[in-house]
């Protein structure tokens, strides 16, 4: 009778460090890519493409799928258990695989993987059991936007466009600071930790690029200002920019 193989050689040649996220992108025996992660006793491995544990729920790619099918049938269901157990699930793993591409700097496939959490977020809010299950995930919800910013904006930056690195950056404080308000708490936006992190980002990427205020911020201070003449010419510019 044989055993299965322990995975002393392995951790031996990848030693966790505590103070570090290490991750690496490898081979598998078939020839197809796979996140590691090292951990404090083991490691992960995740599936580049769908659900990062590679197993489909009931014939869909994911549980949001699931969700969003369940949805259409049923615009008024209430997720069981069962349900909430398998969506907690989906968020921790689509969490790992977030910060991994973030660490790996594979910048457009972390917002891919943001993008797919909050929408997640979204339908498990509209269908939660009880309020107090909705805050346990909602209270996350400016994490994963800042994560988001964050991986669109650097993405942007790889393609040379600083602008659209800081037009991103105003994109994701703004969807920020809607939950704030929309939970009582915009007195706390400004000196929130992360909304003072994408801050000193894009001050400091419009000082190493020398960019100027964006359309965005122009049209705001139009607006602010009450010139409206000007404020309708840069809202066309914006939303024909918006349709390239």
């Amino acid at each position: 009778m044989s055993f299965p193989k322990g995975l002393d050689e392995v951790l031996r040649d990848w030693a966790f460090d505590p103070h570090s996220l290490s991750v690496r992108l490898v081979k598998a025996d078939d020839g197809r890519d796979v996140i590691q992660m090292r951990v404090d006793l083991g490691i992960l491995q995740m599936e580049t493409q769908g659900r990062p544990d590679g197993q489909p729920l009931q014939g869909f790619a994911s549980f949001l799928d699931w969700m969003l099918d369940v949805e259409k049938r049923d615009e008024d269901f209430v997720m069981d258990e069962d349900q909430c157990f398998e969506a907690d699930r989906e968020f921790v793993q689509y969490y790992h695989r977030r910060i991994s591409w973030l660490r790996l700097q594979h910048y457009h496939r972390a917002v891919e993987d943001a993008d797919h959490t909050l929408a997640l977020m979204d339908v498990c809010r509209d269908h939660s059991p009880d309020e107090e299950w909705t805050m346990s995930h909602e209270q996350y919800r400016p994490f994963v936007l800042f994560h988001r910013t964050q991986a669109a904006a650097l993405a942007a930056l790889d393609e040379s466009d600083a602008e659209k690195a800081i037009s991103e950056i105003n994109s994701g404080l703004e969807q920020m600071r809607e939950v704030f308000v929309e939970h009582e708490a915009q007195d706390e936006f400004d000196d929130d930790e992360m909304v003072q992190q994408l801050v000193k980002l894009k001050d400091s990427l419009r000082e190493e690029y020398e960019v100027g205020p964006s359309l965005q911020e122009r049209l705001a201070e139009a607006v602010r200002s009450e010139q409206y003449e000007l404020a309708a010419l840069l809202r066309d510019e914006l939303a024909r920019r918006q349709e390239h």
